[in-house]
């Protein structure tokens, strides 16, 4: 895989929202934070525009990315925030100055489109916490975007939680929102899986539309050769009045039960207060056992 050029201070990040609508007040916490590591900070035209829910229409969001893609004073894009809307610009961004001079592409969630997409070029991307709400996560959470963005040594270690599946699993580490990465099955989008280490997150879904996602990931064979299985937050689930009957961990346990590799489930990552960085695309170590999880990166 392709690594961006880590950043330097004196370095440029661009802010665009490929998706739903943001303010400038919205961002503030975030571009503070930008200028206290020593880093430039551009708005994208994006920013404050407005077309019903998106943040200006899909042309106006086409040409902001484009742009920041191809200006080779942008050392990284840092994605606004999610909600929706970036599926409907992928297909019309031009990657060719990108492929050649590839820059850090941040954000999580509906950015769940470009990671993959991006995934395809062999160039590693950023999964991580977005400007907008950024003053309301954890310490952690800042500072591992940091360490990832300047090339500092970096790894995860957590407490063990009972529905662990212990083992060892090395690969490229790939995925996002399962209900993004649902959305691309078919697509020039889907990721292969095979010998990778696939991380899944949601918030905010019906216990059977998670169930549905699952079986899909399954019949297109996400699990087939999979080395291993990270799940974050499966966050604010919701059930019928008649209960499905399986909360979203039992689900993963019953569809991974014909497989043999490690699951780290409540993983700091995905619409956390504790969102964790995770460099998509980078040869990962996991591994999984009564002590606890451990999720260390290879350069």
């Amino acid at each position: 895989m392709i690594r961006p050029n880590y950043l330097k201070e004196g370095n440029t990040v661009a802010i665009v929202s490929s998706a739903r609508k943001v303010s400038k007040e919205e961002l503030a916490p975030a571009i503070a934070l930008l200028k206290s590591w020593g880093l430039k900070v551009v708005l994208g035209i994006s920013i404050e525009a407005e077309e019903h829910q998106f943040s200006g229409d899909d042309d106006l969001r086409i040409s902001d990315f484009q742009s920041m893609l191809d200006n080779p004073n942008i050392n990284a894009i840092w994605c606004a925030r999610g909600g929706y809307g970036t599926v409907r610009i992928i297909d019309y961004l031009d990657y060719t100055k990108f492929i050649d001079y590839p820059k850090w592409i941040i954000g999580y969630s509906d950015v769940t489109v470009l990671h993959s997409h991006i995934h395809q070029f062999g160039i590693e991307t950023l999964h991580a916490q977005m400007p907008v709400s950024i003053e309301t996560k954890s310490v952690a959470t800042v500072n591992s975007i940091k360490k990832t963005l300047f090339g500092e040594d970096y790894s995860i270690e957590i407490l063990p939680d009972d529905n662990n599946i212990q083992g060892i699993a090395s690969g490229q580490l790939i995925g996002g929102n399962l209900s993004i990465l649902y959305s691309l099955c078919g697509s020039p989008s889907a990721i292969n899986t095979l010998g990778k280490i696939l991380f899944i997150e949601d918030l905010d879904e019906y216990l059977y539309h998670i169930d549905r996602m699952l079986q899909n990931l399954l019949r297109n064979a996400y699990f087939e050769g999979l080395e291993g299985l990270i799940v974050g937050g499966m966050t604010q689930m919701h059930d019928n009045a008649i209960p499905f009957g399986k909360n979203a961990a039992e689900m993963i346990l019953d569809i991974c039960s014909e497989y043999d590799f490690p699951i780290a489930f409540n993983f700091p990552a995905g619409h956390l207060e504790d969102n964790r960085a995770l460099i998509f695309g980078r040869k990962a170590d996991l591994m999984v056992n009564k002590n606890g999880v451990t999720l260390s990166f290879k350069e």
